[in-house]
């Protein structure tokens, strides 16, 4: 898994109520730190909603600004599952299992 950069677009996994925003809001990386991102939101004109710090465990990655491509599914849920906690592995592996099967019957 790749370490979020600068100018990568993000999507968050949680709310942020006191920022107004919603999972799956798309935003752009302005700054790194040690522990944290900034992430600016903005709207369809370009203006800032928010500007929030955020760990990494609160956004998916879904473009690189580096390589100029999209993130593909199976690396986002790579990126998800990283950061799980073994009981939440296992059902995500039975949810897994049971879309495979689903695939493989039809």
């Amino acid at each position: 898994m790749q370490e979020p950069k600068q100018f990568d677009v993000i999507e968050l996994l949680v709310d942020l109520p006191e920022q107004s925003l919603k999972a799956g809001t798309q935003g752009a990386i302005v700054e790194l730190y040690d522990d944290a991102c900034e992430v600016e939101f903005t709207d369809d004109a370009g203006e800032t909603l928010a500007l929030v710090p955020l760990q990494s465990m609160q956004f998916v990655v879904v473009w690189r600004a580096a390589s100029k491509s999209w993130v593909s599914v199976a690396e986002k849920v790579e990126a998800l599952v990283a950061a799980l906690p073994e009981e939440a592995l296992a059902e995500v592996f039975v949810f897994a299992r049971s879309a495979y099967s689903r695939q493989m019957a039809g």
